[in-house]
């Protein structure tokens, strides 16, 4: 049986712009240990699919990593606000495109062991260009790439970005079980 922990104690050791840490002492199989828990703001994910099976496909520098990444549209939520509602935002925002339909696929943990983050994975489809509104601090290259190119380099592990990686399979997932055949051409 699985050993559930029990929180004897929580204190927010680092408060932040993005984010805070919290330690907890809990309760372990064998006594007791501390757990460090990065909080942030539950985020979105958009497969912005075009009817030729293109998606909108992004690169942006990512300090964490010290590289460009490869990947799908996302963006945190704002306090208060709907997951449907960040997502439609987040895409109209950073790609310029306003979808007739969205669809709420998953949500999913990306980071278990020390954040509490959920990503809310969304695909949107009749999509309407228009212009981006990029935040202050972002720089962004947009690009379309075919739904079978991106599921090829998922599965090479060519495309490393666990987000766009989780709706890449999702996608293609659909378009395999012809969830999708009213749309794509």
């Amino acid at each position: 049986m699985t050993f559930e922990e029990k929180t004897i104690c929580s204190d927010i050791v680092y408060h932040g712009k993005l984010i805070d840490v919290r330690r907890d002492i809990v309760t372990t199989v064998d006594g007791q240990s501390s757990r460090e828990i990065v909080e942030h703001a539950d985020g979105v994910v958009i497969a912005a699919l075009k009817p030729n099976g293109n998606i909108i496909m992004e690169r942006q520098y990512r300090k964490p990593v010290e590289d460009v990444v490869f990947e799908i549209p996302a963006g945190k939520m704002d306090p208060g606000e709907e997951m449907e509602e960040a997502a439609l935002r987040e895409l109209r925002e950073e790609t310029g495109y306003t979808p007739e339909h969205i669809r709420f696929l998953t949500s999913s943990w990306p980071s278990v062991g020390f954040s509490r983050e959920v990503l809310h994975v969304f695909l949107a489809t009749g999509l309407h260009a228009g212009e981006t509104d990029l935040d202050d601090n972002e720089a962004i290259d947009l690009e379309e790439h075919h739904i079978d190119e991106l599921y090829d380099m998922v599965m090479r592990g060519k495309l490393t970005d666990g987000k766009s990686q989780v709706a890449i399979l999702m996608v293609k997932g659909l378009i395999d079980r012809g969830e999708l055949d009213d749309y794509l051409e």
